[in-house]
């Protein structure tokens, strides 16, 4: 059997008011999909921001239900932040047996699909088959596959563009105390994954036209976004998302309009303050 993981198809933020992070990102320059509402059972719904190949989701709970106390707790006790990373699969049925094959368990496929709000009025609906990695082999946050049955309905060509310039997801960033040793067991999820070190840390590939993960020891992070409140982070988890722009002075023009504050770094980068972003440091660089 192949290995069925190729790459990153998504990752998203858990937020404690949909309605305000929505906000906030819109006056960071991205088109935001109209809100998606999940099962009464769920008790959650998201907005989406999406680019050329992945996207970024912002998820809320709406209702208090028992379907969504994992996620309340989470809030709870970190904070909102970036608390997940979506998988790219041909097929979740196929994978599990592949997955266990390589000696990567997994829960059971789940299907399902939510109506989807179009810009122009309309509605849809979006359809998608997941697996769940088992969280005991999984050093960080909840890590799946997600197969992708109406894509279409997904990459609406209406919302891939942003007013910021903003155009992939470049690389999802976790403070860990053990970067090799968590770098390595997240090169061996993926197809085509592999370590290699990078300015103080570990970088995984994790597929063809792909965002990478990467992971840092607290200090290393802390020096890479010098002047940050980076106090949430003491814990291993997900810390920072690298977007890619396909004009860097177009991004900060943006920022400088909506008045959000921004940095200008000495690598050629811009980083948003996790204040402004939902509990993530946002960093955006050309590509």
């Amino acid at each position: 059997m192949t290995h069925p993981v190729l790459g990153i198809d998504h990752t998203f933020l858990l937020v404690n008011d949909l309605d305000k992070s929505a906000d906030l990102y819109r006056r960071l320059g991205f088109t935001i999909s109209p809100r998606g509402l999940h099962s009464a059972e769920k008790g959650t719904a998201n907005h989406t921001i999406v680019f050329q190949r992945d996207y970024l989701e912002l998820l809320g709970v709406v209702s208090e239900t028992p379907g969504n106390l994992p996620q309340r707790q989470l809030l709870a006790q970190q904070g909102e932040g970036l608390q997940a990373v979506a998988n790219r699969t041909r097929s979740a049925d196929d994978a599990k047996p592949a997955l266990k094959a390589l000696g990567i368990e997994t829960g059971e496929v789940s299907a399902f699909s939510r109506p989807l709000p179009l810009p122009n009025g309309g509605s849809g609906v979006a359809a998608f088959r997941t697996l769940v990695f088992n969280p005991l082999q999984v050093p960080l946050g909840y890590f799946f596959l997600c197969e992708q049955q109406t894509p279409d309905m997904v990459w609406r060509p209406e919302l891939q563009e942003h007013a910021n310039g903003a155009n992939g997801l470049a690389a999802i960033i976790a403070v860990v105390d053990a970067p090799l040793t968590t770098a390595q067991t997240y090169g061996g999820f993926y197809a085509k994954g592999a370590v290699a070190a990078q300015d103080g840390g570990y970088r995984v590939s994790t597929g063809d036209i792909s965002a990478a993960l990467e992971f840092y020891s607290p200090e290393v992070f802390a020096a890479r976004f010098p002047g940050e409140d980076l106090s949430a982070f003491a814990e291993d988890r997900y810390a920072a998302l690298s977007l890619y722009t396909e004009d860097l002075e177009r991004t900060k023009a943006t920022l400088a309009t909506s008045s959000l504050p921004f940095l200008a770094t000495d690598r050629n980068t811009v980083v948003v303050s996790p204040k402004y972003t939902s509990g993530v440091v946002l960093e955006f660089l050309r590509g």
